[in-house]
């Protein structure tokens, strides 16, 4: 698909399904939020469904699933860990992207990447059932240039880079040590034949910077600061401001 600035922003909305399900009243709507992302620009939504359900619900990912189709132009991102309940969603909805995490089931957030080469024998043959149904497959990785060689032999087609290293460091002495790992190890999966996406904790404070400083990201998924945004800002707003984030990094494209 082809979006209108080099980097595509995914609306990942956990958070928004976390907020629903504290009442059994349906609100905050879940679809409506992704409507109401999508007509203010966003490229796609992202979901990471976990099996206690504790935000996105099956439910949820059947009905986005369903709501894309009426978005051609956009796209649908599923994570999730292949060991568990990513692959049933897979095999039913064929998304445009998975992405495999490694998350544990009672894990309370993403915390790290792949551990290459040792887990590509149970990875290598989920890859390519995903791929054989028409998804592209995308893998949590920690910004470590020597493993994206490793992700590239299993056979994913992308890697999304853990950013919440370079968020934690954003504006302290590790900063530039931070974006120079990243960069490298973005530009090592470049040389792999990899795409580059990228997630976790970045925000409108941060993004400029590391779009700027690391080479051929082709898409970020923001959730938590995004929702956080549009409490204050609205959804709409929310998107135009972080597309704006995207645009500045690129000068010579203008912005929304």
């Amino acid at each position: 698909m082809h979006f209108k600035f080099p980097t595509a922003l995914s609306v990942n909305l956990n958070k928004v399904a976390l907020v629903r399900n504290t009442r059994h009243l349906g609100i905050p709507s879940v679809t409506r939020a992704a409507t109401l992302c999508l007509q203010a620009g966003a490229n796609g939504i992202t979901v990471h469904p976990r099996p206690d359900e504790r935000h996105i619900r099956a439910g949820d990912v059947r009905d986005l699933s369903a709501l894309m189709k009426a978005w051609p132009d956009r796209e649908f991102n599923i994570e999730g860990n292949p060991y568990q309940n990513l692959m049933g969603f897979v095999r039913e909805l064929r998304p445009h992207q998975c992405t495999f995490v490694p998350d544990s089931e009672g894990q309370f957030t993403s915390d790290h990447g792949w551990d290459l080469p040792s887990e590509a024998k149970r990875l290598a043959p989920l890859i390519a059932e995903a791929q054989a149904l028409g998804v592209r497959v995308s893998l949590f990785m920690d910004a470590d240039g020597h493993s994206m060689a490793a992700a590239k032999a299993v056979g994913a087609d992308r890697v999304e880079l853990y950013t919440e290293p370079f968020a934690a460091a954003w504006g302290g002495i590790k900063q530039e040590a931070q974006l120079a790992r990243f960069a490298l190890a973005a530009q090592a999966a470049q040389d792999a034949g990899l795409g580059v996406n990228a997630g976790h904790d970045l925000n409108r404070d941060n993004l400029t910077t590391f779009l700027r400083r690391v080479p051929g990201v082709r898409e970020v998924s923001i959730g938590h600061a995004l929702i956080a945004d549009a409490l204050e800002m609205g959804y709409a707003a929310t998107i135009q401001d972080y597309l704006r984030c995207v645009s500045e990094a690129y000068p010579q494209t203008p912005a929304p």
